[in-house]
């Protein structure tokens, strides 16, 4: 019922940016947030950020404070996470997934994209 696209990854040197994009299709989106998680090869499912489709509360693992940004356009339902003065252990696959709150628990959201590989050199 909702449809998640992530773009944006790439091949970025360390101390780079780069900008994800979530866009959400399918359904009425307002009543869902929605979080970014990453997945390197091997390693659990990680939490980065999360934000409400309303109201504006974020929430970020402490490893990507001060690094990252979570933002939403609402107009083009789109949820952003800039990631700045990115190191090789930011190197994942990373997710948007929505879901009836912001939490860290990668259990309790409900759609997922397909993910973006974010790839980051020394």
């Amino acid at each position: 019922q909702v449809q998640l696209v992530e773009s944006g990854g790439g091949l970025v040197q360390a101390g780079g940016s780069l900008r994800l994009s979530c866009v959400a299709s399918g359904r009425a989106f307002s009543s869902y947030a929605v979080g970014w998680f990453r997945q390197a090869p091997g390693e659990e499912r990680e939490f980065v950020a999360a934000i409400t489709w309303s109201g504006g509360r974020t929430l970020y693992a402490d490893s990507v404070k001060g690094r990252f940004t979570i933002s939403r356009d609402n107009a083009k339902n789109t949820v952003y996470l800039q990631t700045n003065s990115l190191k090789p252990e930011d190197t994942a696959v990373y997710y948007c997934a929505a879901g009836p709150t912001a939490h860290v628990f990668w259990g309790g959201y409900d759609y997922w994209g397909q993910g973006t590989q974010v790839t980051v050199s020394s």
